[in-house]
């Protein structure tokens, strides 16, 4: 269980955010949905223990993350940056490698159990191929699906992804997806960003909005995501329909802005 408590968030003399509550469960996915400058990375880094609240508390079952060691948070959490340039040439199977520090000693060597998750994740994210390639002179969406693969090396309790499917094509947005809502059911804690709310529906079993640093609403999506809620969010106007889907089983829901008329 992850708690984030009455929290209050921002930079030194910069506040950013306040009055922040909500709970995550293992196995549960939520989304957090907000224009630009709304704070979700800023709360996420506060989260992650890389800035210090500036009131309440970050909580995974008791033990407040503040406390804890930066080790210790990384055994706990994963993540996933919204944009990573690299300026160092590593091979990209050597950046997924890279999660693995939080395992192995301050002077110790990745072991052949290493190399294997590593491995593994490249497979998993379909981007085995990759490999050997050099990090800084593959694509955006490339070293996007390189960090997750990296983050879900380290084989962490809790996944927090900020923006994970931004500069991804189409098809990978989609096999990210697929892979949250595995990581889910296999009991794994997902925290995510994203500005699509359709991508919400699809994956997130509820939804924080947060709209200038205070939080809005916290529910299941189909609750939480409305033209109303939508509206206040972005300030546009979106229609919410149903439609069948018999390759889901089940109807789906998806957000249809409504566009202006030239005068």
């Amino acid at each position: 269980m992850l708690a984030v408590d009455n929290l209050a968030f921002g930079y030194r003399n910069k506040p950013v955010g306040r009055d922040v509550s909500f709970t995550v469960a293992a196995g549960e996915t939520l989304g957090l949905l907000g224009p630009n400058g709304c704070g979700k990375t800023t709360l996420f880094r506060t989260i992650l223990g890389l800035l210090a609240p500036q009131g309440g508390r970050v909580l995974i079952e008791d033990g407040e993350v503040a406390a804890m060691s930066r080790q210790a948070i990384a055994r706990q959490f994963g993540y996933v940056p919204q944009a990573h340039a690299g300026y160092f040439p590593f091979a990209v199977r050597d950046v997924v490698l890279m999660g693995r520090t939080a395992h192995v000693g301050l002077f110790a060597a990745p072991g052949e159990r290493d190399r294997a998750i590593a491995e593994r994740m490249l497979d998993t994210l379909g981007i085995a191929h990759l490999a050997d390639r050099t990090y800084t002179q593959i694509s955006g969406g490339e070293r996007q699906l390189a960090l997750i693969a990296r983050a879900l090396a380290q084989e962490p309790r809790i996944l927090v992804m900020d923006e994970p499917t931004a500069n991804l094509d189409f098809g990978n947005q989609v096999r990210v997806l697929e892979r949250i809502r595995a990581l889910s059911r296999e009991g794994m804690t997902v925290i995510l960003s994203t500005h699509d709310p359709d991508q919400a529906f699809q994956c997130c079993d509820r939804v924080v909005l947060i709209h200038q640093g205070r939080m809005l609403a916290c529910a299941p999506p189909e609750q939480a995501i409305t033209p109303a809620s939508l509206r206040q969010l972005y300030g546009v106007d979106v229609a919410v329909v149903e439609i069948d889907s018999p390759e889901a089983g089940r109807p789906l829901r998806i957000c249809t802005p409504t566009l202006r008329q030239p005068l």
